[in-house]
């Protein structure tokens, strides 16, 4: 490999070096540092959308030219923070409609950051104006926003990589490698995922004027408008289904993508969820509090289980996955692995932590966003911006390529939707319709608030 001096001083950084090529070449990847500077923009710039931009910026060559947002306080402060961190320190440009910033640049990259409800239509106009596009998870509030969005990349051959960024994650590349590729599971024919996180928001804010800073006609955009009751950021918008798919659609859908990647499994047989608000009864949040769902495949069950109350079955482990094989079991989260052998004579237990580059990139530390980033993810998210790149420079599909990103999407949205509808349901994503069930297929694609148009994969 070779690289310039500039990109040297973005990525070679130490020790680390050796575990993010190690970590690309087990992805199959073979990065070579881009010759170029990447013009880039940012739709959404609150917490993640800045932590993802600044992950970027570390390990490539780019420039920041453009930021949208509806926030203009939010805004603002990201423009500054650009800023002091962008090797040209110019200040992008700042917008409200991103429409508007799609016409007036020509861009290498488009990030989206912005809530789930406006993924499709960003991200769809962003590959028509000529960007890649690196999408947060999940991709989608529909099925067919998902379906619409693969077409579109296909069609105008774009790179799309989806924030799915356990697929780049160290200690699970090795677990991939080093425990399931290597056959030390045996035999796999069931799958436990799960999340015991107290993060559904809730209460009962009352409904406010909207301040002057904060464009919530747009920030509504195609979802229902609700009422005006203080700052959707962060947390108070997943609360609500109008805007999401709750823990559901947030959560297991890391889970679930990371094992169908380590088990290379495609579209689920059929789907199955129960669940509801059982506990958290006070308070505006409509998310299910406990749920739990079934992705089936043939000979193997993946399960998915989330509380937002009480304590969690393993509390070393409160996100996570279990993989059972005859062999074995691999126990595994984004902060450490387990591999437990059912016969210690014949086989060792193995651990392994996350990794964290604090001292190679000590702005992971000091970068003064609020909330902070997620260490434990900063890693991650360095490699999966390289791969990204590597990706469009070579021409191929991304680890986490739209096409992926979708199905671990809509299979998690199919689940809230055997769970409203109280049975079994199976998708067939060549005809686009569950089989046989007419009222779950009319929930395929939410009603859009005017003057937004829903996109059709078959018009895009």
């Amino acid at each position: 490999m070779s690289y310039s001096p500039i990109d040297r001083r973005h990525f070679i950084k130490g020790a680390t070096a050796t575990l993010a090529l190690s970590a690309l070449q087990a992805n199959g990847m073979n990065f070579r540092a881009p010759g170029k500077t990447w013009s880039v923009a940012l739709i959404g710039t609150g917490w993640y959308g800045k932590s993802d931009l600044f992950r970027l910026i570390q390990v490539a060559p780019v420039e920041v030219v453009a930021l949208c947002d509806v926030d203009k306080n939010m805004m603002e402060g990201a423009a500054q923070l650009v800023s002091q961190r962008q090797k040209s320190k110019n200040r992008p440009k700042l917008y409200g409609d991103y429409r508007k910033m799609l016409a007036e640049n020509k861009l290498d990259i488009v990030l989206i950051g912005t809530p789930d409800h406006w993924h499709a239509l960003q991200a769809i106009d962003a590959m028509k104006a000529g960007a890649h596009v690196y999408v947060q998870k999940p991709i989608s509030v529909d099925v067919i926003e998902g379906e619409a969005m693969v077409a579109a990349a296909r069609k105008y051959n774009r790179v799309v990589q989806v924030g799915t960024q356990r697929k780049s994650t160290p200690h699970l590349i090795d677990a991939k490698k080093n425990i399931v590729d290597a056959g030390l599971l045996g035999k796999i024919s069931h799958v436990e995922m799960c999340c015991y996180f107290h993060m559904r928001a809730n209460g009962n804010p009352a409904v406010q004027p909207v301040p002057a800073f904060l464009d919530y006609e747009t920030w509504t955009g195609p979802a229902p408008m609700r009422p005006y009751d203080g700052l959707p950021h962060v947390r108070w918008w997943r609360t609500f289904m109008e805007y999401g798919n709750g823990i559901m659609g947030d959560m297991c859908v890391h889970m679930f993508d990371t094992v169908r990647w380590m088990l290379k499994l495609g579209w689920p047989k059929r789907i199955s969820s129960t669940g509801g608000i059982y506990v958290q009864k006070d308070g505006k949040s409509n998310i299910a509090d406990t749920q739990s769902a079934l992705f089936e495949y043939d000979g193997l069950n993946c399960v998915w289980q989330h509380r937002s109350w009480g304590t969690p079955a393993n509390p070393d482990y409160p996100w996570s996955f279990t993989i059972y094989g005859e062999k074995g079991t691999l126990i595994a989260s984004t902060m450490q692995y387990d591999f437990i052998p059912v016969d210690e004579k014949s086989g060792s237990k193995v651990h392994k932590d996350v990794v964290y580059e604090k001292e190679k990139y000590p702005e992971d530390v000091t970068e003064p966003t609020e909330p902070k980033i997620e260490l434990n993810a900063a890693p991650a998210t360095r490699l999966h911006m390289l791969d990204f790149l590597t990706a469009i420079e070579k021409g191929g599909r991304p680890v986490a390529d739209i096409e992926q990103g979708h199905i671990s999407t809509a299979s998690c949205i199919l689940a809230n939707m055997s769970m409203k509808v109280g049975r079994p349901l199976v998708y067939d994503p060549q005809k686009r319709q569950i089989v046989n069930d007419p009222e779950a297929n009319a929930l395929l694609k939410r009603p859009y608030r005017s003057p937004y148009v829903h996109p059709d994969p078959n018009q895009v």
